[in-house]
């Protein structure tokens, strides 16, 4: 193709248009710099200068010149929320609500601020409403796992149930939660006066079947423990003995390390059915192939019931060679106090048939032997005073530590958090 003159006429042209375009442009940028507030750029400059506070009170002073600023207000009530100044959060986003003119999709999101507003202040009953309100639009999920905290926290436990199969029309993801509602409710039912036997029994079965799902996608085997428990206890209820060991026993193959908190009410059991040998056999060999604390603690007390002391003393010395604890050297002298033994250590008794305790190196499993002589309650009010910080659990979250076990983390309301072991068993 030829190169035509005219041609060059463009170039001037673009170079033209260009120039306008950038002049319009540049005026456009400062009329609009112009008419925003100077507690816009001063709110800016705290910020810049790290103090949030007065970079608030700024922001705060714009919004109210300037009520059409819809993101400022959005981005104060998120502030607002995070400092934990709820009311001033609530305002923000109520201010928002009473504008006629808020579009439908800026509605739906100030509607969903003041729902998290709500629920962070504490007040759930305004809060289900709110999220209630915007269970029909793109906030549902959102929604919906937050209406099934709030009644987890006011345990309306059918609620939440019935929430949860809302959230699994929503997506499909395990709720191993769940679980723990049927369980709760069957809790409740147990607990009531008469006791609701029939409506424990198809809460239970309830979370077997929940179970059921979970372990399709490897969920924990804590859920089932619980089952397990609870089922035990409903037999004792009504009375089936045979059905309570039958369950408490079987927490010992579904979970090994949860031995401890069921191992007292299995030897409880075998004793009513007079078959307190058996029981104390199935917990000792359990303790030599899953050693726990409290395993070791009912064993050495059953010994000690069954057999006398030096059996229990032989035993407990062999436990604490193989797995050094002073919480379990604590435990067992408490249990020698509560069984009168205030006398002082034989040091035959602790040492028989073991020649080279003499020569075994300061620890807590041999405590005993250099302590020989030593009386049971001063050394049992020292080692006291360095164990009690141990014997707690701990959330594996949040690290709340508590005495008892809890299948909730009173701490974060996590479940399933807790360790079936003591502190100084995870150390």
């Amino acid at each position: 193709m030829d190169f035509q003159p005219w041609w060059l006429i463009f170039v001037p042209l673009l170079f033209a248009l260009g120039w306008i375009a950038a002049r319009v442009d540049f005026r456009q940028m400062l009329s609009e710099t112009r008419s925003l507030p100077n507690s816009y750029f001063k709110g800016l400059n705290f910020l810049l200068n790290e103090e949030p506070d007065r970079a608030i009170d700024a922001f705060v002073e714009v919004a109210k010149l300037d009520p059409e600023t819809t993101e400022l207000h959005f981005a104060l009530g998120s502030l607002f929320r995070r400092r934990g100044e709820m009311e001033r959060a609530i305002r923000v986003h109520q201010s928002l609500l009473s504008r006629s003119d808020l579009p439908q999709a800026d509605r739906e999101a100030a509607q969903h601020e003041l729902a998290q507003d709500f629920l962070k202040a504490g007040m759930f009953d305004r809060a289900e409403q709110a999220f209630e309100s915007v269970l029909d639009t793109g906030y549902a999920l959102q929604a919906v796992r937050a209406l099934i905290r709030i009644y987890e926290a006011e345990h309306d436990w059918p609620r939440a149930i019935d929430t949860v199969k809302r959230l699994r029309a929503l997506v499909d993801e395990p709720v191993p939660q769940l679980v723990h509602y049927h369980c709760e409710m069957a809790v409740g039912s147990m607990s009531e006066k008469p006791p609701a036997f029939d409506a424990a029994e198809a809460a239970l079965d309830a979370a077997d079947n929940a179970a059921r799902e979970l372990r399709k996608g490897n969920g924990s085997a804590a859920s089932e423990v619980r089952i397990a428990m609870l089922r035990a206890k409903l037999a004792a209820m009504q009375g089936n003995v045979e059905g309570q060991r039958k369950y408490l026993a079987s927490v010992l193959d579904i979970a090994p390390g949860y031995a401890s908190l069921v191992a007292a009410e299995i030897l409880e059991a075998y004793r009513k059915l007079g078959q307190a040998t058996e029981g104390l056999e199935l917990l000792r060999d359990h303790y030599s192939r899953h050693p726990s604390l409290d395993v070791f603690n009912v064993v050495f007390r059953e010994i000690r019931s069954q057999h006398g002391h030096r059996p229990a003393w032989a035993f407990a010395r062999e436990a604490l060679r193989a797995q050094p604890s002073l919480l379990g050297l604590d435990r067992l002298l408490e249990a020698e106090l509560a069984s009168g033994g205030t006398r002082p250590l034989d040091y035959a008794d602790v040492n028989e048939g073991d020649a080279s305790a003499a020569d075994a190196t300061p620890s807590p499993s041999a405590v005993l032997e250099i302590a020989a002589g030593a009386d049971f309650s001063l050394l049992r009010s020292i080692i006291h005073r360095h164990t009690q910080r141990l014997d707690r659990y701990s959330c594996q979250v949040c690290g709340f530590e508590a005495r008892h076990f809890y299948w909730q983390c009173p701490g974060c309301n996590s479940w399933e958090t807790y360790q079936p072991r003591r502190l100084e068993e995870l150390r």
